[in-house]
């Protein structure tokens, strides 16, 4: 166990620290040795791919669901032993820093995501064979950014969505011989990440009771693989509105503020998608709620905080 330390980095190309297609990932491998190491084979890799996994009830058995597809695959032979096995190759004591450099194909791509089931995962990787039993890999994940502007839809369709449009709609309930009926209205439906947003709400109550609106973000996240289709969802609130007093009419106006780490809407994934709606709700007695389509954008450029690299040590073991 000569080989005490094995770290893979890269150089980052913008301050946001996010890679897109066409770009270049440069970076080196360090190895740290306590004297001299036979090799038989040093590898480099960059890999995107996209991933998704799940489990569900088939009658009496439990059904996996799996499928992947890689974006894209390269590989940089470091070192390689000329004599095919018997590691006569050779790496020098203490430090050695090896570079590399990767040209990101330029095709659409999908961003980088984490799902409920699944993700979308772009990293470069290192691996040192000394022999077929004796072997040390380590790698980094780098946040990757689709060049599509609109990864959730194609140009024509964004022409009929129109992202500053505002949305409506309506929802009338009755409660025995009482009606309470809600207008609800979005300023537009494109938001930003990190963006404000106004939602008005008109509120009919000619119940016997108060009733009082609560806005939630609704996450939706649906998984494909092998002709099957699962679905997570998810609801954040966002906060409550006035209480609206039995047999009266009002209208509240609240500013919903999207998260910065909400991840952008996309579709351009055919394994994987996300969605999102506004709803809005009143506490009555059978739930009456609306929904607005809601499309998060992709915000102004943040520094990317890097996630720690698996920087790996390794120690002798004992006898």
């Amino acid at each position: 166990m000569t080989v005490k330390h094995l770290l893979v980095d890269y150089n980052k190309v913008n301050e946001r620290g996010t890679f897109s297609p066409g770009d270049t990932l440069s970076g080196r491998v360090t190895v740290v040795t306590s004297g001299e190491t036979k090799v038989q084979c040093f590898l480099i890799k960059a890999k995107g791919k996209a991933k998704v996994t799940w489990h569900e009830k088939e009658g009496q058995a439990t059904g996996t669901h799996r499928d992947k597809k890689k974006y894209f695959y390269f590989e940089h032979i470091v070192i390689q032993d000329k004599n095919k096995g018997d590691g006569s190759e050779i790496i020098r004591s203490g430090k050695n820093v090896y570079p590399f450099t990767f040209v990101i194909p330029n095709t659409d791509m999908p961003s980088s995501y984490e799902g409920k089931w699944g993700k979308i995962t772009y990293s470069v990787r290192a691996q040192l064979t000394q022999s077929i039993w004796l072997f040390h890999k380590t790698k980094t994940e780098f946040p990757f950014l689709t060049k599509s502007e609109f990864p959730f839809a194609s140009r024509s369709d964004m022409i009929i969505i129109g992202l500053k449009e505002k949305q409506y709609a309506t929802r009338i309930s009755f409660h025995g011989s009482a009606k309470v009926a809600m207008n609800a209205t979005s300023e537009k439906l494109g938001v930003k990440q990190g963006e404000a947003m106004a939602v008005s709400v008109e509120v009919l109550n000619d119940s016997a009771r108060t009733v009082t609106p609560t806005f939630y973000l609704c996450e939706k996240q649906t998984f494909v693989a092998q002709s099957k289709r699962t679905v997570h969802t998810s609801e954040t609130l966002f906060g409550t509105g006035d209480p609206i007093a039995a047999e009266t009419s009002q209208s509240i106006t609240k500013v919903l503020s999207i998260p910065t780490q909400l991840h952008p809407t996309f579709f351009n994934c055919r394994m994987m998608k996300l969605e999102y709606r506004l709803k809005v709700s009143l506490d009555v007695p059978r739930d009456s709620e609306i929904k607005l389509p809601l499309v998060i954008l992709l915000g102004s450029p943040k520094p990317h905080q890097q996630k720690p690299k698996r920087s790996i040590w390794f120690q002798n073991l004992p006898g």
